[in-house]
């Protein structure tokens, strides 16, 4: 019979797994099994593991001002980028209400709520930054400009399907009919006129918003944060062509 049977952490060998349990029970000498996330060191247990990451910070996405972990590398990033760490600095052009991010404030020009820009919508950008973008950087190509309807949708009792309010577009159902009426009137079942600017990323979007979002969350790694504010004022007031 062969010793094949090895100790975690001394020289020995056994004949079986049992005996080699047996063995390293006496002596203490099994291996530690759980790491520390971001350091070498290694724990018995994984309470020792999390209590020396709390007390050290070294959660592998840890934000250390805030002392809080996330579960992944997007969400850290997010949070990051976040009112809490990057205030409000990125001003509406026409009303001058601060915003966190190019998202933030072009969500609030194609809604429609600039008072200062009453004129200014989903639609009405979507012109704006055509022009800018013939070479069809963020914006599909259309072989002619296609004006989208502008319909304000009323719910009516048809709608309700005995227990919920129901989209008869997607059938998604709502608890209330004043839910089904914004749903009907947002963009979700608009045209994907945006596309990333990235070429390996063949993601689409509705509004110029949902594709700021997309960037500023760095998933297709196209560009930066930062980079994405500095582009928001040139496109949503026409100054300057697109190019990324």
């Amino acid at each position: 019979m062969y010793d094949d049977y090895e100790c975690e952490t001394c020289y020995r060998t056994f004949g079986s797994q049992h005996a080699a349990s047996q063995h390293m029970n006496a002596l203490d000498h099994w291996a530690p099994r759980y790491s520390c996330e971001t350091c070498p060191k290694q724990f018995f247990s994984e309470s020792a593991a999390q209590k020396h990451m709390t007390a050290t910070g070294h959660f592998e996405n840890y934000c250390k001002d805030c002392k809080r972990k996330f579960i992944n590398e997007n969400n850290l990033r997010m949070h990051l980028n976040s009112k809490i760490h990057r205030g409000s600095q990125i001003p509406c052009p026409f009303c001058k209400v601060n915003y966190t991010s190019a998202s933030g404030l072009t969500h609030h020009l194609e809604r429609g709520a600039c008072q200062n820009a009453p004129f200014l919508n989903r639609e009405k950008i979507l012109q704006i930054v055509r022009r800018q973008d013939p070479n069809g950087i963020i914006t599909k190509k259309q072989i002619e400009w296609y004006k989208e309807q502008t319909t304000v949708y009323e719910v009516t009792s048809q709608a309700y399907n005995g227990s919920a309010w129901e989209c008869y577009l997607c059938h998604r159902e709502f608890n209330a009919r004043q839910h089904l009426t914004q749903h009907l009137n947002s963009p979700v079942h608009k045209q994907q006129v945006y596309h990333c600017p990235n070429f390996k990323c063949p993601k689409e979007f509705v509004t110029l918003a949902a594709l700021f979002n997309h960037l500023e969350s760095e998933t297709c790694a196209y560009m930066k944060f930062q980079s994405v504010q500095k582009h928001v004022h040139d496109i949503v007031t026409g100054r300057k062509m697109i190019g990324f």
